[in-house]
């Protein structure tokens, strides 16, 4: 893979960078956007597809960038399809720190250090071409504004935008609601993308950690250890009437 395209978990984490401060805009889902997009970006590079809602590795050969391929061989390590929703909310440690310093190496961004309350070291990144976050950013205005399907990798950005609530950090207050709107429409436009955006948001919501429970019985069918079925509780008006 040829370095003169940037990755979508690149783009996508220099749309959270705020130009003001120079943090991330929501740290802790922007971690699973990062695996959500590195899933996307090994798609696009034809190693892995979606099967229903899992991910399956079609061709381990690696791409040449060695984060997306340090991804893709966890990923054949586990020889069978797994779950979208397994993956993304699998130990991430430091992933946001791996692009971070990525950006920094690339010459994307700066570190500037600092200091909180004086004393706690601190490091913020500034980008060193903000034309590159305006060109990224003017993707998504478009895709959002004339209502023209996107291509396929703007399509997957403003969906994992949208998944780790970037929808605020990028359109703001009531005048960006309508954006917000648009931008999480445009999840439809790209199935891997879609399926990674809904896999990051059930992460979020705690879905993946939820085991099925089989639907219980109804209070006819139940029975005692005897064998001996039990017969619906009587209350109110039902056990008056019984009376009688």
């Amino acid at each position: 893979m040829g370095r003169s395209r940037r990755t979508i978990p690149e783009e996508l984490l220099l749309l959270a960078l705020d130009p003001t401060t120079g943090t991330t805009a929501q740290p802790q889902s922007l971690d699973l956007g990062l695996a959500g997009a590195q899933l996307v970006e090994l798609a696009l590079a034809g190693r892995i597809a979606p099967d229903g809602d899992r991910i399956a590795v079609v061709m381990p050969r690696p791409t040449g960038d060695p984060t997306l391929d340090s991804a893709l061989e966890l990923l054949r390590r586990r020889g069978s399809p797994v779950r979208a929703v397994h993956w993304i909310g699998g130990p991430r440690l430091g992933l946001r720190q791996i692009y971070l310093a990525h950006l920094e190496r690339c010459g994307m961004v700066h570190a500037v250090a600092g200091q909180m309350c004086g004393v706690l070291p601190t490091t913020r990144y500034q980008a060193t071409d903000t034309a590159i976050s305006r060109e990224i950013r003017a993707r998504l205005d478009s895709a959002i504004r004339t209502g023209v399907p996107p291509d396929p990798r703007t399509a997957a950005l403003a969906a994992l935008a949208h998944a780790v609530g970037l929808g605020k950090h990028l359109y703001p207050g009531n005048e960006g609601r309508s954006s917000r709107s648009r931008l999480r429409d445009l999840i439809r436009h790209d199935p891997m993308g879609g399926l990674v955006a809904h896999a990051v948001m059930d992460v979020q919501n705690g879905v993946a950690a939820q085991p099925r429970r089989a639907p219980a019985a109804p209070p006819a069918a139940r029975a005692t250890a005897s064998g001996v079925p039990l017969q619906p509780r009587r209350t109110g008006a039902m056990a008056r009437a019984a009376a009688h």
